[in-house]
């Protein structure tokens, strides 16, 4: 299984290293053409809100099943007390997977909406509910993931073990 996991998650974090270099070669050459010859890039704006939406939900399935998402520790002492720590993370990954279904099935229908009234991008016409069905995709990849995040603490394993990093 970790290398199927592997697999998995080298080609989401390849897109997202790819969209981070896009939006730092953009942002530089936007900067270099504004200040230097007054020619701003003028779909910046949009390019960099896209690549975002890119960077964050490539990257989203594997940090939570690696479980390196933020994380608000006030009740750590209480748990860490009565040795539920594990009790805690088996809960909260089987809940927020679950949860996630919802705002994935709400993307879909936000992103078929999109594509029949043909909505587009601003500067360069990309419809936008190529965008709208990668987030979904990617909230659904995304819930399956902490699902198995449970399931394997759950078991005793450790998920950030399971996937090798190169």
């Amino acid at each position: 299984m970790p290398r199927i996991l592997n697999l998995v998650f080298r080609l989401p974090v390849a897109l997202a290293s790819l969209a981070l270099f896009l939006l730092m070669a953009m942002t530089f050459a936007d900067v270099i053409l504004r200040s230097a010859f007054n020619a701003p890039i003028e779909a910046a704006t949009e390019l960099t809100r896209l690549l975002m939406a890119l960077i964050v939900f490539s990257a989203l399935p594997m940090i939570s099943f690696q479980g390196h998402h933020i994380a608000v520790d006030l009740l750590d002492g209480l748990f860490a007390r009565f040795r539920l720590e594990r009790a805690r993370d088996v809960a909260i990954s089987l809940m927020c997977g679950g949860m996630l279904f919802w705002p994935a099935n709400r993307m879909i229908d936000l992103a078929e909406r999109a594509r029949s009234y043909g909505d587009q991008t601003e500067y360069l016409n990309i419809p936008t509910y190529y965008i709208g069905w990668f987030i979904a995709i990617s909230a659904f990849v995304t819930a399956a993931a902490l699902i198995l995040r449970g399931g394997a603490l759950a078991l005793g394993r450790d998920p950030e073990q399971m996937v090798r990093h190169d």
